[in-house]
């Protein structure tokens, strides 16, 4: 595995925010982009979930991006999600300088999740960015909230349990595109309150506007929100990677 640490990829006026980028050790290789979580108040690109996925993906000759993005309390919404789609214009503009990619994927934990669910089902972000000369293969949505973030609840005075959809909610935006890159979506079941019927809405919704299900997949993790993230199986192979790895093989 090769590493390359703290690359920029987008400069505000508080500083650059980078991203780690772990190769294999191969010629070409799929890439995925990995946010982590945090409640968009806490997390780093380097973390107990990276330290476990990052050797296993390359490992099996997939590479990973590693992002940190703004947090409150510097950031406020949606610079969050600016940042993530960011990341993912800068990887499909400049990966070809570390080697041969042939597909991207994007995904994250908790607050990445709902990143990662906002890149996929809210075109204007993406739009803000340009075009990405290497589109999104898939997505990889792990226990995210589909709702308005309940942090943004707070940032806007509002009571975080609340149950609220506009177009912060990634849910909000489903039916607007004809169709989706394909998805795998995560949730424990004993996650944080409310996250894994939240998550049963989203598929629902899919359901709902009938697309197309082969390109829709669902794991349900036995324990707490995110905790099969620092877990490893009787082989001490990453769970996470290798659900990530289950979904890359499939697409």
């Amino acid at each position: 595995m090769k590493l390359f640490e703290n690359i920029p990829y987008v400069t505000h006026e508080s500083g650059a925010l980078c991203l780690d980028l772990y190769l294999p050790d191969t010629v070409g290789f799929d890439l995925f982009v990995y946010f982590h979580g945090g409640g968009l108040t806490a997390g780093d690109k380097v973390n107990a979930a990276t330290q476990l996925v990052a050797p296993f993906l390359t490992e099996h000759g997939i590479a990973m991006a590693s992002l940190n993005y703004r947090m409150y309390p510097d950031a406020k919404y949606p610079d969050f999600i600016r940042d993530a789609a960011a990341g993912v214009c800068w990887l499909s503009h400049h990966i070809g300088e570390y080697g041969n990619c042939r597909r991207i994927f994007v995904g994250g934990s908790s607050a990445g999740g709902y990143l990662s669910m906002m890149l996929c089902f809210d075109a204007r972000w993406y739009a803000e960015c340009g075009t990405l000369p290497i589109p999104v293969a898939g997505y990889f949505h792990d226990a995210g909230q589909p709702t308005c973030h309940f942090n943004v609840l707070r940032e806007r005075g509002i009571d975080p349990r609340r149950v609220i959809l506009d177009d912060s909610a990634p849910l909000y935006h489903i039916g607007t595109a004809k169709e989706y890159p394909p998805m795998m979506f995560v949730v424990s079941d004993n996650d944080m309150k409310n996250r894994y019927e939240q998550t049963q809405l989203v598929l629902s919704t899919l359901k709902h506007f009938e697309y197309d299900e082969n390109k829709i997949f669902y794991r349900l993790m036995h324990g707490k929100h995110c905790a099969h993230g620092k877990q490893t199986d009787e082989n001490g192979d990453s769970v996470l990677g290798k659900l990530i790895l289950e979904f890359i093989d499939k697409v």
